[in-house]
């Protein structure tokens, strides 16, 4: 990644800075691929999803998606992306989660992490490394809040997941969906809890909200974005995008907005 803060021409490309900032076009993806260091992704503006092999992670602009030294992970961007890139070195990795997570972005952590990553020279000596230090503090007293989207390893369970991923929207009940996999709806639903944390309706309801932020990141309507994802009204897509992601689907678009406005 550049630091003149200009779109890559070729969206396959990898990035070879480690830290760093750069405009994204929209679909920009990176392949899998692994760090010696740590690593902070933030989209300042627009939305990243980070995968790995325990699942998918979605980072709008209030949050940041933190992956430790050797994960294997890639990202794909949705709608143009301010993204920043910020290197932490191994010897500060102990401070922090042993895993990939996404965390709350509070506004000193947004300031920091833009300073860290702004081309410019060090003001003081030290100043970087300072400045470092409170983005690790951070981020240690950060609640976790992940947008995870685990991926099963029951050819069962995988079965399932996949038809959803094909199509979100579709109105299945579990027990529909168990007789394409060729499983019980019990089966089902223990292998949801046991091998992904949650149950089937809150795995599809956060699949359904990675969808959702792709299509409010790329100037979907809400309406338009509830009826694609697959919820009945408007009214149940804004109360699960709200309990899922912190805010409504109407002012995460306003801060998309009101982010590239002041680009």
């Amino acid at each position: 990644m550049t630091k003149s803060r200009q779109p890559s021409p070729d969206p396959s490309a990898p990035l070879l800075v480690p830290s760093g900032a750069g405009w994204l076009p929209h679909g920009y993806h990176l392949d899998p691929h692994t760090h010696n260091a740590g690593q902070l992704v933030y989209a300042a503006a627009g939305t990243l999803a980070t995968t790995t092999e325990r699942g998918t992670w979605v980072a709008p602009a209030n949050r940041v998606t933190w992956t430790p030294p050797g994960f294997a992970h890639g990202h794909r961007f949705y709608g143009r992306t301010d993204v920043r890139l910020l290197t932490i070195p191994v010897e500060l990795c102990g401070d922090l989660l042993p895993y990939p997570s996404v965390s709350a972005v509070s506004p000193l952590l947004r300031e920091a992490v833009l300073a860290l990553t702004a081309d410019r020279p060090e003001a003081r000596p030290g100043a970087r490394q300072r400045l470092l230090g409170v983005v690790i503090d951070e981020l240690s007293d950060s609640t976790e809040q992940s947008l995870h989207l685990p991926e099963p390893r029951d050819d069962r369970l995988r079965a399932v997941t996949d038809l959803l991923h094909a199509d979100p929207a579709r109105p299945a009940t579990l027990t529909e969906l168990g007789r394409v996999a060729g499983a019980s709806e019990r089966t089902l639903s223990r292998l949801f809890h046991t091998e992904l944390g949650m149950s089937f309706h809150r795995w599809r309801t956060i699949l359904r909200i990675h969808h959702a932020l792709a299509h409010l990141t790329n100037g979907m309507s809400v309406t338009d974005t509830a009826v694609t994802c697959g919820w009945s009204n408007p009214s149940s897509f804004i109360d699960a995008f709200n309990e899922v992601v912190g805010q409504t689907p109407g002012s995460y678009q306003a801060n998309l907005r009101n982010s590239a406005a002041a680009a």
